[in-house]
């Protein structure tokens, strides 16, 4: 679209009278209007390029208006169509739907409702431009493939990608549910040399023992009641290419056996086979949990943890990388503003802000999920507070957590920590809150929180907590205004 006019609409259609009336009808609105006899002329004046909108006549002498949309859709497909014609039935309009029509109007066309439908295909046009510099400009800035991120642990596993995808190492990606570990996966296969080849995703928790075997190694004709017919199994099809074995602790012992046999020597047989077979597979494993816990606790082999640990990939939590929730506020907006065709342009201060402050436990596939519905569901051109369900909407929750009378003085304050936060958090904010209480005396802090004074300070250290100077009154502030 130009500067000076609010589009190029291109007018399709055999009648002159009908070409002439629309341009009358359109150019005094503001739009420039070009004008097409048949599907050849639009189609020269597709590739002049520039053509925001087409409005098109169904029945034409050569190619008709839904071969024209067909042609139109690899010729110029940034290009909006609304399909005009007396012959309105619900066929052709589902029709023209599936070949790409963004709407459709039956003969006479009514100008007012010709004017409204204009103004909307070609404001789904701008948002549809918008929406993907907007998409680019954030991959760009914040992404790798399709995860995004700028917070130090998102640079920090885009990092450990980068250094892994050119090996063969095998990787384990941990993480919780809804953090993206396949997607992380991909991303490993995808800027790897293995990238033409392909990537076979196997969810381990969801096939029993019997079947996990068989769709990983494949079988043979009679191996098994059903097995009519030999099969190649995901190593097979994965050969030259990525295998991703999600929730892998999961899998059965006697099928760790076999992992661990083809980790070893990188070949098998297919179940009910003898014919050894040998493959080229990048392995990439997944657990909700580190592996190592379930090998502690005798569930998980030890030597295969072992073969699958040699690069480990850690995927924070949503609620530990807040900073990243209005990057993927602002890419989910745009996807879903333009595939539903909603021009839901932002969303408020105070709702973006909810979002921040809400722990999501389902992580970013919890928030994308929202976000969809958000948008879907938005009665106007940008998110309100109003529109959230409870749960996001209300502050959240805290929990008050009570040093234990042998503990602290007996006039000690309550410290009021916010539900979710991690451990790690909690004990940073316990000792910070233990250094002021006792006017930053180390020796008294480290008294009332029973360690040493030794384990205080590598704390301190590790939570990076300077201490600052005594206050010479001594006096402490007022329990209630301690957080």
């Amino acid at each position: 679209m130009t500067a000076q006019t609010k589009g190029r609409i291109l007018v399709v259609d055999d009648e002159k009278n009908t070409r002439d009336g629309l341009r009358q009808s359109l150019e005094p609105l503001g739009y420039n209007v070009s004008l097409a006899a048949d599907a050849q002329e639009a189609i020269e004046a597709l590739k002049s390029g520039g053509v925001d909108l087409m409005l098109t006549d169904l029945r034409m002498p050569g190619a008709d208006g839904l071969e024209l949309i067909k042609m139109s859709q690899k010729v110029s497909p940034e290009t909006q169509v609304i399909m005009l014609t007396a012959y309105g039935t619900v066929e052709t309009a589902v029709e023209a739907m599936k070949q790409g029509a963004y709407d459709y109007l039956t003969k006479p066309v009514n100008l007012g409702e010709l004017e409204s439908r204009v103004e909307h295909a070609l404001m789904n046009t701008r948002l549809r431009a918008e929406n993907v510099m907007l998409r680019e400009r954030i991959h760009k800035t914040y992404g790798f493939e399709k995860i995004l991120g700028n917070s130090a642990a998102m640079k920090r596993v885009f990092e450990t990608i980068r250094q892994v995808a050119p090996t063969k190492a095998t990787v384990h990606i941990v993480g919780e549910s809804g953090t993206g570990k396949e997607l992380i996966a991909n991303a490993i296969h995808n800027v790897s040399p293995r990238k033409d080849g392909a990537f076979i995703a196997v969810h381990c928790a969801a096939l029993s023992k019997s079947l996990l075997e068989s769709e990983l190694f494949g079988h043979e004709k009679g191996a098994f009641t059903g097995a009519v017919a030999s099969k190649p199994g995901r190593f097979e099809r994965a050969d030259g290419g990525t295998l991703f074995l999600d929730e892998v602790s999961q899998i059965d012992p006697d099928i760790q056996v076999k992992l661990l046999r083809f980790l070893e020597e990188w070949e098998f047989e297919r179940v009910g086979g003898i014919k050894t077979i040998k493959v080229d597979v990048r392995l990439i494993t997944a657990t909700n949990s580190p592996l190592g816990e379930l090998v502690k606790a005798g569930r998980f082999r030890e030597d295969l943890f072992y073969r699958l640990n040699v690069v480990t990939i850690k995927i924070p939590p949503l609620r530990e990388r807040k900073e990243d929730i209005p990057i993927l506020v602002n890419a989910f907006l745009a996807e879903f503003s333009m595939e539903n065709k909603k021009p839901v342009h932002g969303i408020s201060p105070e709702a973006l802000e909810a979002l921040v402050r809400y722990d999501w436990p389902g992580n970013v596939r919890e928030l994308r999920n929202v976000l969809e519905s958000l948008v879907v569901l938005c009665p106007g051109d940008a998110i309100e507070l109003a529109q959230f369900p409870p749960n996001i909407r209300k502050p959240a929750k805290e929990k008050e957590v009570v040093a234990s009378a042998q503990q602290v003085p007996d006039e000690a304050a309550r410290i009021l920590v916010p539900a979710g936060t991690s451990l790690q958090e909690a004990e940073r904010l316990l000792i910070q809150e233990s250094l002021r209480d006792n006017n930053n005396n180390i020796s008294k802090t480290a008294r009332v929180l029973n360690i040493s004074r030794r384990t205080l300070h590598r704390k301190l250290n590790e939570y990076n907590i300077k201490v600052g100077p005594r206050e010479a009154s001594g006096h402490r502030r007022p329990a209630e205004n301690r957080r």
